[in-house]
């Protein structure tokens, strides 16, 4: 008899039906010569302190660090899951061969390591390995059955990680509660979770300790188009004025004239970092959200394995993506056939679907490829469930699109060797755009409002004439606060901010975490009561902030160090690093850290956060008054009106550009110039008496 295991009741039924295993029995399904059984997820874990020695069973100071000379595992002490074990270990007992069916990714890999070793197996394992649960993957993988042995880096990865952490957190955290907790909570140390909140909490205090700095913007106004000076910012008014003064009532040349083409190639296919923080940004899910509604449109069928960290599709799945592409066609959104007339469209541009390097490279896919859909028309998808495979359905089909063609136009200009420029950007072929309509802010970037997407008029070199110049007064903005998207994109570069994808894909070697578990580590930072959410920001308690202040030792806190950790892991996978290295490592950093922290004479203590403080509305630190920016213009109002914050009416700058958005046109109102874009967010203003 061969018996199969799957992680889940649910997928185990769809590989019975499969296989024609078609009698249910007692935890099982039965039938054609296979026994299809199941776990519940983790059905073992490692054992606890307690479970080791007699001196563990308590917490204290004088028992740490607690290093097993053997790490063991056990049960998880619950009923259900001691019965499903009692069904799966007669099963493996009577068994000629196994096939691994868990999830194909290292946790997965973990689980059923575990059962197996618990239920002390004797007999052959096969493993099946899809990144897809279509009926048509199951059978092509059940075809491909590999051999267990091929797996055992996987299995070691996950060991290594699942030991590394039993040994940073269970003495971090009971060397922390006791040292500083005032024995009223429980402070939870983690190998990912502090470098996190490490990351939240000092971005708060660069918030919090930030203070504006003033500086002078020079710019003009020629031909009703806003023209800012090259050199940059002025950081005193007088500097500021000198420009200004030297440049007014004369006039303004165009200096140089350059058209460049160029293309915009198709966003990358999604990983589920990406989809995580498009989720966030699109539609405010958190991490944990859109893990959980990716790996349901998963186990329906409609979308491939959601746990990778590849933007990239293996070249053996081009020839599929025809198919996959009708299936998407008909498939309906809200009721309509969304991506009919965009797949149809794909078939007039190309005879043939286009083979880019920047989807189709099998060396930048590991386990798995990027999440794309499976090709199954969706249905019966709840309203957020339809939002996810949207994203996911869309992206796919602008890979396939042409790239998007544009032209950038850069003028330059000078008032008595003052140089000024201003580029326009125009899009002369939308390629890929058109899947997305209007909405172009497709990248994982954060948005970005771009004065460069506009039509320039038609300037020629030589030309010449009078300008309207400005001195804008503006201050520099604090950093913003971390929502989940940007925390994710943090986590994922272990701290390092890079808009650039290729480079940003190249940090992803030693990110903090994996993919799969940093929505967990984000929820966990919630139960602890280290953050909150205050709309879409994420803030640290008072708990948080001085937990962090608290630890001074670096592999704890920091990014840099916790992502080479992180690699490490990776290169075991990989068969690059050796997994015993690893864990004596860690033991001689956490001998290290107990050392530390017990010779801390501070007598420092942690403020513990309630249910009602959390629910209470932290109160901010008053930040500095924004001042009013002022633009001085034109000679009469520069000479009267220098130390004031408001000019005496001069009705030529009716019409002109928008000095602030360089897009709407100046207006007049009972009190004050205006933006006639100020229903679009403008926010320019400019008072008078």
């Amino acid at each position: 008899m061969i018996v199969c295991i799957a992680e889940k009741p649910s997928v185990a039924k769809d590989i019975a039906r499969i296989l024609g295993a078609n009698s249910s029995r007692d935890g099982y399904m039965e039938g054609n010569g296979y026994q299809v059984t199941w776990t519940f997820g983790h059905l073992c874990e490692l054992k606890e302190p307690n479970d080791y020695s007699e001196n563990w069973k308590h917490w204290s100071l004088a028992a740490l660090p607690m290093i097993p000379l053997r790490f063991g595992i056990k049960l998880i002490p619950d009923d259900g899951i001691k019965k499903q074990f009692a069904t799966i270990e007669r099963l493996y007992s009577q068994a000629d061969e196994i096939i691994n069916c868990g999830d194909a990714g290292q946790e997965g890999e973990l689980i059923q390591r575990w059962v197996m070793q618990k239920a002390n197996v004797k007999c052959p394992v096969k493993r099946l390995w899809i990144s897809s649960m279509t009926d048509e993957a199951i059978k092509q993988g059940f075809q491909e059955l590999k051999e267990q042995v091929d797996y055992q880096p996987l299995y070691l990865a996950g060991l290594s990680r699942a030991i590394g952490d039993w040994l940073l957190g269970m003495n971090a955290t009971r060397l922390y509660t006791l040292k500083y907790g005032q024995n009223r909570q429980v402070l939870s140390i983690g190998r990912v979770q502090t470098p996190t909140l490490a990351l939240i909490v000092n971005r708060q205090k660069e918030i919090e300790n930030f203070k504006p700095e003033t500086y002078w913007v020079l710019a003009t106004i020629y031909r009703d188009t806003q023209f800012t000076a090259t050199s940059g910012k002025f950081t005193s008014k007088e500097e500021g004025e000198q420009a200004f003064a030297t440049i007014e009532g004369k006039p303004f040349f165009i200096t140089n004239v350059q058209k460049k083409k160029g293309t915009d190639a198709p966003p990358h296919l999604y990983d589920l970092t990406s989809l995580q923080v498009d989720c966030n940004k699109k539609f405010g899910y958190s991490a944990e959200t859109t893990l959980n509604i990716i790996q349901s449109l998963y186990e329906k069928k409609f979308t491939t394995y959601p746990r990778v960290d590849t933007q990239y599709l293996s070249d053996d799945i081009y020839p599929k993506c025809p198919q996959i592409l009708n299936g998407v066609s008909q498939c309906k959104i809200d009721s309509q056939p969304k991506y009919m007339e965009l797949v149809k469209n794909l078939a007039a541009i190309s005879a043939k679907l286009p083979k880019s390097k920047k989807v189709f490279d099998t060396s930048k896919v590991t386990d798995h490829h990027a999440i794309i859909p499976t090709g199954v028309p969706v249905n019966g998808l709840t309203n957020m469930e339809q939002n996810v495979f949207d994203l996911i359905a869309t992206r796919f089909i602008s890979v396939f699109y042409p790239d998007c063609k544009f032209s950038t136009t850069t003028v330059l200009g000078e008032v008595d060797k003052i140089e000024f420029k201003v580029i326009g950007k125009e899009i002369l072929e939308p390629g890929w755009r058109v899947v997305y309509n209007k909405d172009t802010n497709t990248n994982d970037d954060d948005e970005k409002k771009s004065d460069e997407e506009r039509t320039l008029p038609t300037f020629t070199k030589g030309e010449n004439g009078p300008h309207t110049p400005t001195l804008t007064e503006k201050q520099t903005t604090p950093p913003k606060y971390y929502t989940e998207a940007t925390l994710l994109r943090a986590m994922e570069t272990a701290g390092k901010f890079v808009d650039d994808e290729e480079l940003r894909a190249a940090l992803k070697e030693n990110g903090i975490g994996r993919p799969s578990s940093r929505a967990g580590i984000i929820e966990t930072l919630f139960k602890r009561k280290y953050i909150r959410r205050e709309r879409k920001n994420l803030l640290a308690t008072p708990t948080g902030v001085e937990l962090i202040d608290m630890i001074h030792e670096k592999l704890l806190t920091s990014s840099e160090l916790t992502g080479i950790w992180e690699k490490k892991l990776r290169d075991i996978e990989h068969k690059k690093y050796d997994a015993a290295m690893f864990i004596e490592e860690l033991k001689n950093q956490i001998s290290d850290i107990v050392n530390d922290v017990l010779c801390d004479n501070s007598n420092r203590r942690v403020t513990i956060m309630s249910d009602e403080d959390m629910k209470k509305t932290v109160k901010k630190k008053k930040a500095t008054p924004k001042k009013k920016e002022k633009v001085e213009n034109t000679p009469q109002a520069t000479q009267e009106n220098k130390d004031k914050t408001t000019i005496i009416p001069n009705d030529e700058l009716i019409g002109k550009v928008c000095p602030e958005c360089g897009k709407g046109h100046i207006i007049k109102g009972k009190n004050a110039y205006g933006c006639s874009n100020w229903k679009e967010g403008c926010k320019f203003v400019l008072p008078f008496e």
